[in-house]
Parts: C-alpha cells; sequence; structure tokens
C-alpha cells in the first residue's frame, strides 16, 4: 500500500518564564476577545438575514484595533488573532453543514485557553522554538523527538485548567508508513465489566481511572465548595486542585486507550466494532459516570485514525446488530437476553460467553460487510436467513 503523507502534532510540556507567561495570557485573553466579538457581529447579521464571512470580519479586526477601547490589541501578535477568526469561520461552516451546532461565546474560566501561530509568527532553529513578541525561546520539554528534519507548519500554545503550559507542532511525519499486510481479523465488543472483549476470547480489564481517584477527587471538591465564591486567591487554588485531579484521571485514560489501540492496529488487519451512539448512552443517569470513565468514543476515534495511518480497516456495524442475542455456533436468534444474564446456552448445546459471543458474532458482520458491502444476520426466528442491515461507513481522521 502506498504511504500517505501524515501531518501529525506532537505535543510537549513547557514551562515559560514570568514574562513569557505574561505575554501569553495576554494574548489569550484578546484571541477570546476577537472571536466574541466576530461572533457577535455575524449573530446580528445573520438576525438580519445577512451573511458575513472570514473576510469581512478580518476588515473588521482592522477597524477595532484603531478604536481606542481595543488598541490593547495592537500589543500581542496579530496572527493567533487571525486563526481565531478563520476558526470561527470553520465552526459556522460545520453549523451550516449540519455537523454542529451554533458556535457558541467563548468563556475566560470554562472555554480552552489556547493560541495559534503560523510560520510568520515563530521561529524554529536548532531544535529552539521562539514565539512573536518573545526574546527568548520556550524552555521545552523534549520528551520525544521531533521526526529527522521535521519543520513545523503551526504552533499551538495552550494552558490547561490544571495550569500546565502545552505547545503543539504541527508536523508532516515521514516515519509513518503502512503496516505489512495481516491476514488477522478481530471482533471488539465493549463494556464496563471488561472494558474490551475480543472475538479470540480475550478480556482487557476496565481500570476504571476516575473510581480510583473518587476519593481524592472528592476531597478537593468539598475543598472548592467550602471557599467564597469569586475570583480570589483561595478559591483559584482549590480550583486548580480539582482540575491536577481530573488532569490526572484524564492522562491515564488517554495512555492506557493508546497502548490499547496501538497494539490492536499492529497485530489486525481488519478490526470491527459497534457503531454505538455514546452522547445519547450518557443520557442514562445510572450509567453515565461510567461510560464517561470508560471514553468509548475516545477509543473509537484513536482506532480510526491509527488504521489509516497503517493501512489497516476498521468496520462500524449498526448498532442495532442484535450481537449478544445471536447464536455464533448456529444462528439462532434469541427474542430476550436481559442484561444481567451474563452466559447462556443456546438450543444447539453451545454455552456462551455473552461478550465473547457478541464480539464473534461482530466479526462476522464486519467481514461480510467487508466482502459484500452490506451486513448479514441470520433471520429472527431460524438460522440460514439472511437480510441487510444499515451500515454507516467508518470515519477517516487524519
Amino acid at each position: 500500500m502506498k504511504a500517505i503523507p501524515v501531518k501529525r502534532a506532537f505535543k510537549y510540556r513547557f514551562y515559560p518564564t514570568d514574562a513569557q507567561a505574561a505575554e501569553l495570557s495576554r494574548t489569550f485573553g484578546c484571541v477570546r476577545k476577537v472571536y466574541n466579538l466576530a461572533l457577535a457581529a455575524r449573530t446580528e447579521a445573520w438576525t438580519r438575514q445577512e451573511r458575513v464571512n472570514y473576510i469581512q470580519t478580518s476588515a473588521m479586526l482592522t477597524a477595532w484595533k484603531k478604536t481606542e477601547e481595543l488598541a490593547y490589541l495592537n500589543e500581542v501578535s496579530s496572527v493567533p488573532l487571525q486563526q481565531a477568526l478563520r476558526h470561527l469561520q470553520t465552526a459556522f461552516t460545520n453549523f451550516f453543514g449540519k455537523r454542529a451546532r451554533y458556535p457558541r461565546l467563548k468563556s475566560r474560566k470554562k472555554s480552552r485557553k489556547s493560541a495559534e501561530h503560523t510560520t510568520s509568527a515563530f521561529r524554529f532553529r536548532d531544535g529552539k522554538l521562539t514565539l512573536a513578541k518573545m526574546a527568548e525561546p520556550l524552555d521545552i520539554v523534549w520528551s520525544r523527538p521531533l521526526p529527522e528534519g521535521a519543520q513545523p507548519s503551526t504552533v499551538t500554545v495552550s494552558q490547561d485548567a490544571a495550569g500546565r503550559w502545552y505547545v503543539s507542532l504541527l508536523v508532516e511525519d515521514p516515519t509513518v508508513q503502512p503496516l505489512p499486510a495481516a491476514g488477522t481479523a478481530v471482533g471488539v465488543d465493549v463494556g464496563l465489566d471488561h472494558l474490551l472483549t475480543l472475538s479470540t476470547g480475550e478480556k482487557v480489564a476496565n481500570p476504571r481511572h476516575e473510581r480510583r481517584d473518587r476519593t481524592r477527587l472528592a476531597k478537593a471538591q468539598r475543598q472548592l465548595a467550602r471557599t467564597a465564591k469569586g475570583d480570589g486567591a483561595n478559591r483559584r487554588k482549590a480550583r486548580e486542585k480539582v482540575a491536577k485531579v481530573y488532569a490526572r484521571i484524564a492522562d491515564r485514560r488517554r495512555d492506557h486507550l493508546h497502548k490499547l489501540t496501538t497494539r490492536l492496529v499492529r497485530e489486525n488487519q481488519t478490526i470491527v466494532i459497534e457503531d454505538l451512539t455514546v452522547r445519547n448512552m450518557v443520557k442514562n443517569s445510572r450509567l453515565a459516570r461510567a461510560i464517561s470513565d470508560a471514553a468509548w468514543a475516545d477509543f473509537r476515534s484513536m482506532l480510526e485514525y491509527k488504521a489509516h495511518w497503517y493501512g489497516r480497516e476498521v468496520i462500524a456495524v449498526d448498532r442495532w446488530f442484535p450481537s449478544s442475542k445471536l447464536c455464533s455456533a448456529c444462528g439462532t436468534l434469541r427474542d430476550k437476553l436481559p442484561l444481567n444474564v451474563r452466559t447462556w446456552t443456546c438450543d444447539c448445546g453451545t454455552t456462551h460467553d455473552r461478550d465473547v459471543n457478541a464480539a464473534k458474532n461482530l466479526k462476522a458482520a464486519g467481514l461480510a460487510v467487508s466482502v459484500w458491502g452490506a451486513g448479514v444476520r441470520p433471520q429472527r426466528s431460524s438460522p440460514g436467513g439472511q437480510s441487510a442491515m444499515k451500515q454507516k461507513s467508518p470515519r477517516r481522521e487524519p
């Protein structure tokens, strides 16, 4: 398979000086202000049934800088401000394409703090990165090397809720090459008791990262609740403690999912999963916390972009496919199978583990999709019959 040029973001932590931190914080504020002003202008035009595009908002930005009230916008690099307008244009494009809801205003406390710099707003030489309006390079912890000879096309600086600073460098990575073809396929059934169950019979334990740190999180949240509301120093410190616990949970979860998805992609040519609508499933108040902790949507996203990188195939089987109730040995479909039933015996005499059986059926249906272009499942009453099922093509992410 021909290699596809892959643009890849390498994210590193860095430690700014006081002057750099002040400059970046000022840039974050200006980016947020420009985004909100442009959104308000476009919303007002929308009520008049007029359309405002990126070029018009860019002209507005030039006019805003000339006013006394917004003259401070000239103190930061103009590139992150222009990039904010481009991001707003993308948000409206997705809205009009019915891929996202209407753009919302950025909040000083809740929205992500970030600023995007293109090549004209930074200098990268000899492994040192210097941003516009700064005299010194950033003190970056190079936890892993960039590809040899790589030159960043975009640099994004951000600060998370826990106060940690990150820089993300977008480069073309020539080391990402399709893996040698493997003749193996696997069905993957996600769950809560076990995070993954494979059609091979292997079960991957659910680490339950949020549950492991729940006591520490509850303590930090109680301390936050006892502080006086407002912008006081004590409340800010308490809020950062809560954010650090959440960051610890998220980091562990992300690391675990990366290791799992990389292993699955390396070992299998075809990976079959179930097309779950996680956003609807988390509306179940009793299971929302556990489902969010399992991060099924993140698992699928990682699996798909890595498969795209390395020449593998991910097939998503329709969510209504009765993978658990279907006998993988003879094809008989049971009328009912309550969630508390973890093992069951078919009329043909085969005893099934619910999750392993579901993974085997997903694999069979996915291979049928790969060969015939439509899913295949037995009829509800007897084995042997076939009927097509709705199939959603897997997303392809760079």
